[in-house]
């Protein structure tokens, strides 16, 4: 047996350490994981530029550079921030209705199809993007947008 007894801490560390003036501020996007996981396709069309220059840099750097794509990390964060801050101001009842669904459906989406379908909507509608699949076939009916959903209670058309 070890002579030493362990030692738990549980108290949060932060660095406090200042970052270079170089870098830009940015405030967090300050969401848990269902609303951003609802507003992800949305995050996803608005911000594809910035996402795409961050992942060229980080690629670039060889899988480090946290320092070096500090500043494209950011830009993405504000990007993401502007579509949250968006959303809720043209869309928070369907937002929230969405993402509170996936909360309490341990974020199965298939769950909350009736209630995409109003985001969706709403979204497009006022804010021009739209909810598209990265890598789904062309030919094929998006799985959000089926007539029959193969395991959801929920048909398009019928919201209750």
């Amino acid at each position: 047996m070890a002579a030493r007894q362990p030692r738990f801490n549980q108290a949060v560390l932060i660095d406090t350490t200042p970052l270079p003036d170089s870098i830009p501020k940015v405030e967090e996007v300050g969401a848990s994981s269902a609303p951003l996981m609802s507003a992800a396709y949305f995050i996803g069309a608005r911000c594809k530029a910035y996402n795409d220059d961050y992942m060229m840099c980080k690629t670039e750097a060889h899988g480090r550079g946290e320092f070096e794509c500090m500043k494209e990390g950011r830009k993405v964060t504000r990007c993401a921030a502007s579509v949250i801050d968006d959303i809720t101001k043209n869309c928070l009842q369907e937002f929230r209705n969405h993402w509170e669904c996936l909360e309490n459906n341990n974020q199965q989406l298939w769950h909350c199809r009736k209630w995409e379908w109003k985001l969706n909507g709403c979204v497009y509608q006022k804010l021009g993007l739209e909810k598209k699949i990265p890598g789904a076939p062309e030919h094929e009916t998006p799985v959000h947008l089926r007539k029959r959903q193969i395991y959801s209670q929920n048909e398009p058309g019928v919201i209750t």
